[in-house]
């Protein structure tokens, strides 16, 4: 939204128009008192003698009643002055008229202000029902630069957020339902096989679709807390990642170089799942040759994890595809373990931590899983 202007803001422009309407009662207010003291202004009238001749004028400072005044002179004459409103003269109205005058005028001027902003408010309510009444696609237009416009500006964005969020949590809950059925239908075949052929091999199947379960469970709940704004958030330390990564690649067996011991400003829980996800993907994929390695190492304020194996690749049109929850690269299989949530888990710890994580093409076959972290030097 563009930055609001100084003539802009609304207590300004409600402000301007009280002034507005403040001159216009002054002005109006000075003119009626005007007309009221011209209308007892001094007058000239004519004056006659008793046998009706003309007898010169004189000037009145108070006017009376229309009709016949009689003026004694000091030189004995005895005058009459007579007078009454002109034809057609019209009197000037009295000043409650005039107060009158004024209170339709600045009421008049001060309407289409008011309703214009009422009108605004009026449509911004109905958004709000709208959007409160189950209707997530409800915005409001936006108009203007002033505070309204604002405010619809911002109901419009925490729309669109929470229609994501509810949109992204029904796929969520849509493909966990899905996901959910393959372990659980084998669990159910697993126990009918109870006590009818090898109990070993049928338990152990049992054994590892509960530690299936479990896991998938489990990192449904975590991707649950990770897209939740008001999830408690994790504590938060300075950990040496060169060490983790070390201790994580020990225990998959694959390859591991660094850079000297480099830190990062975060989760110790999070950023051990975050490299599980991407060792397990990179054994998962790691080829014939088992060519699966890891290398940290610090570019600038960032230290870049990359994690490669020697599998088929991803597709350009697939790169950002495999981050979304429960999406599986073509050609890909339940066979192959995973349910499509360990790279979703991983870039969604990597943005908690202020970094990226992206996929790219591994020269000689393969792809590159890379993690970006500010440093722990940065991150504070």
């Amino acid at each position: 939204m563009r930055a609001r202007r100084f003539g802009h803001r609304l207590y300004l422009r409600i402000w301007l128009a009280v002034l507005l309407g403040l001159a216009a009662t002054a002005l109006l207010a000075f003119a009626a008192l005007h007309l009221a003291g011209d209308a007892r202004a001094p007058r000239t009238i004519a004056l006659v003698d008793a046998t009706g001749r003309p007898a010169g004028h004189a000037r009145l400072d108070v006017m009376p009643a229309p009709g016949t005044v009689r003026v004694a002179l000091d030189d004995g004459r005895v005058l009459f002055a007579r007078w009454s409103d002109a034809a057609g003269q019209r009197r000037a109205p009295g000043f409650g008229w005039w107060l009158a005058l004024i209170v339709a005028a600045v009421g008049l001027a001060a309407y289409p202000v008011a309703r214009r902003l009422t009108r605004r408010l009026e449509r911004l309510r109905a958004g709000v029902d709208a959007h409160g009444g189950g209707d997530l696609a409800a915005r409001v237009e936006v108009r203007g630069h002033d505070e309204i416009a604002y405010l619809a500006d911002r109901f419009n964005h925490a729309a669109a957020r929470i229609e994501a969020l509810v949109a992204k949590e029904r796929d969520l809950l849509a493909n966990a339902s899905h996901e959910l059925r393959s372990p659980l239908a084998r669990l159910r075949m697993s126990i009918e096989l109870l006590g009818r052929g090898d109990d070993t091999r049928v338990r152990a199947g049992i054994a590892r679709d509960i530690g299936e379960l479990d896991a998938l469970i489990e990192e449904i709940l975590l991707a649950s807390r990770l897209g939740a704004s008001g999830a408690p958030p994790e504590p938060f330390a300075d950990v040496d990642l060169t060490a983790l990564a070390a201790e994580e690649c020990a225990r998959a067996d694959i390859r591991f170089e660094a850079d000297g011991a480099l830190r990062v400003h975060g989760s110790t829980r999070l950023l051990r799942r975050c490299l599980r996800n991407l060792l397990d993907n990179a054994r998962r994929h790691a080829g014939a040759g088992g060519d699966a390695m890891v290398r940290l190492a610090q570019t600038g304020d960032r230290v870049v994890l990359r994690v490669g194996d020697r599998g088929p690749g991803v597709a350009d049109d697939e790169r950002e595809r495999i981050f979304e929850p429960f999406h599986r690269a073509r050609g890909a299989s339940e066979a192959d373990g995973g349910v499509g949530l360990g790279l979703a888990l991983v870039r969604a710890i990597a943005a908690r931590h202020g970094g990226t994580a992206r996929c790219a093409a591994r020269s000689g076959g393969g792809a590159w899983f890379i993690v970006e972290l500010p440093a722990a030097a940065a991150a504070r």
